[in-house]
């Protein structure tokens, strides 16, 4: 599956963490980043990362890269150099408090980035506290993740990974996954599978075959199936409508037979 422009186009966002509180969530953004395209950390008072601690155990195989790459700096020189998301669970949305309104969710940050010409900061705060409101209003915008009223807060790591997720189309080229765009079997194969099973309702002397004909065309049009699932399900209706047709012939016969038998068993039948 095709994507972004890659960790190296100038497009790309860089991750920015102020004043982590433990270094295990600075490993965990890392090993996200490396999941989801990103290499560029920027740390604004960082604790330690000791090579042998949990910065460095939480951040898999961004240990070998991104997190000893990564860089410390200020928010001043965040907010003079790039066009900067603060992340934040709760916004103080509302008639009277609106210090940062409005703000967007992770899935439509995406498309406003992509019109955006400075190269974006992601920049996340405090696992306790989160960012400031004094930080959040010199942002350039607040992306907030959507989660229950009664417990929105997220841990720092998780909503890291949430948005870099809602933003890989950005910054990932190519997935471990295959394309998910799907063709479409082609109508008179389609309509070939459709006949096989009017056959098979024919057959099987259902009561309601209109109805049930109509269904089948109803199920299959909104799953728009393969060229390969067609014809697996041909050969399937062939084989079930074969043996059903020869059952129905076996039965033909047998018919024939009893009432030949039962003729020869009246009383009077003479046959000299």
């Amino acid at each position: 599956m095709s994507g972004g422009p890659g960790a190296d186009d100038p497009r790309t966002p860089i991750v920015v963490v102020i004043d982590a509180e433990t270094p295990g969530n600075i490993g965990t953004i890392a090993r996200a980043m490396k999941n989801f395209g990103l290499s560029d950390l920027r740390l604004v008072d960082p604790p330690e990362l000791d090579p042998d601690g949990e910065a460095y155990g939480f951040a898999g195989h961004a240990r070998e890269d991104v997190l000893p790459d990564a860089t410390e700096t200020t928010l001043d020189e965040v907010v003079a150099d790039f066009f900067t998301v603060g992340c934040t669970a709760i916004t103080g949305e509302d008639a009277r408090r609106h210090v940062r309104y409005p703000f967007v969710t992770p899935a439509d940050l995406a498309d406003e980035l992509r019109e955006v010409a400075a190269r974006p900061a992601l920049v996340f705060g405090r696992e306790g506290t989160g960012l400031s409101n004094v930080e959040l209003e010199r942002l350039d915008r607040v992306c907030s993740i959507p989660a229950s009223d009664t417990y929105p807060v997220l841990n720092l790591g998780q909503a890291a990974t949430i948005l870099m997720y809602e933003l890989r189309d950005l910054t990932v080229e190519a997935t471990q996954l295959p394309d998910p765009v799907r063709e479409r079997a082609v109508e008179g194969e389609i309509e070939r599978l459709y006949g096989y099973v009017d056959d098979l309702l024919a057959v099987s002397e259902h009561r309601n075959q209109d109805r049930v004909s109509r269904l089948v065309r109803r199920v299959v049009g909104r799953s728009h199936p393969t060229d390969r699932e067609v014809h697996t399900l041909l050969g399937v209706f062939r084989r079930v409508n074969r043996q059903l047709e020869h059952r129905a012939k076996l039965l033909d016969r047998y018919d024939e037979t009893d009432h030949y038998l039962l003729d020869e068993e009246q009383p009077g039948h003479d046959d000299s």
